[in-house]
């Protein structure tokens, strides 16, 4: 087999199904990327290519995105915290030792757990649009922050725009110069999973409990300034939801950060692959093994 060849693959984490892509040569430092909100590792389908000649690359859809299994919201706790709980199972039985990671959107809390969690496995991170600051939530947040503060039906059904075909396109066009540059399969395939049977109160879940993330903040922060992790943030400068203080904030924890912004919105990837993809090996060389 072609050690730059993808592989699409699944295994069972405390019974649920994870799809994952795996590709690059076996024994060579590993990387991790973690998807973010609607989508799923298809998002890194253009990056996987610019990194796997020399990096051994993985990238699981979190449960309830992509092909995993989305349990019903009424049997399955849709917390960032049971997320975390999935994919820490998922690296234990890959038998991941030590990885790099990449954190975008809601892969950023699931992320940043994991490495308090396992401070001994990272070898760096990178951030695109991933957040972990007060100053980088956008006023893109209030109708969530809303649901937080009170958790009513009208606050939850009045987020159901969220999670429609009109707004994940908007995600993905948003503050992008040259939106023929958007692959159009990206957003629809986003919305084909969406739309599935009950996918959307599974997103609600998770909206309402994004306030746990804005929570462990200081944990995260914490993390930073004890460990001090090589740290690469790759930002679109255009995140209708994350804004650049959030990006630049990271300096103030994590002393030898780098922050690169891209002209481009939350999907950066669609638009600026090469040059995100190029940044993140200069970035990889420099890694301890």
């Amino acid at each position: 087999m072609n050690a730059q060849s993808v592989n699409y693959r699944d295994i069972k984490v405390n019974g649920v199904k994870i799809f994952y892509r795996e590709s690059g040569p076996a024994g060579a430092p590993v990387v991790l990327l973690l998807h973010g909100y609607p989508t799923s590792s298809h998002m890194f389908r253009n990056l996987i290519p610019l990194l796997n000649d020399q990096y051994h690359v993985i990238a699981p859809d979190l449960p309830g995105f992509g092909y995993s299994d989305a349990p019903a919201y009424e049997t399955f706790k849709y917390t960032f915290d049971n997320l975390a709980g999935i994919m820490q199972g998922f690296i234990d039985q890959l038998g991941l030792k030590r990885f790099a990671i990449y954190v975008f959107d809601y892969g950023a809390p699931v992320g940043f757990r994991l490495a308090v969690a396992n401070p001994e496995k990272i070898t760096g991170i990178i951030s695109q649009n991933g957040n972990a600051y007060v100053e980088g939530l956008s006023d893109g947040w209030n109708p969530i922050q809303k649901y937080w503060n009170d958790p009513s039906a009208e606050n939850r059904n009045a987020l159901k725009m969220m999670a429609t075909e009109e707004t994940t396109r908007w995600q993905y066009e948003h503050g992008v110069s040259d939106t023929s540059l958007v692959a159009p399969e990206s957003y629809t395939l986003d919305q084909h999973f969406l739309d599935r049977p009950g996918n959307v109160d599974i997103q609600l879940d998770l909206f309402k409990d994004y306030a746990s993330n804005v929570a462990l903040y200081p944990t995260f922060q914490a993390y930073f300034r004890d460990k001090q992790p090589a740290f690469l943030a790759a930002w679109g400068n255009k995140d209708p939801f994350f804004l650049p203080a959030g990006a630049e904030a990271f300096k103030r924890d994590i002393k030898n950060a780098t922050v690169t912004f891209f002209d481009t919105g939350h999907f950066a990837l669609e638009t600026h692959v090469r040059e995100i993809g190029a940044a993140i090996r200069s970035f990889l060389e420099k890694l301890p093994e």
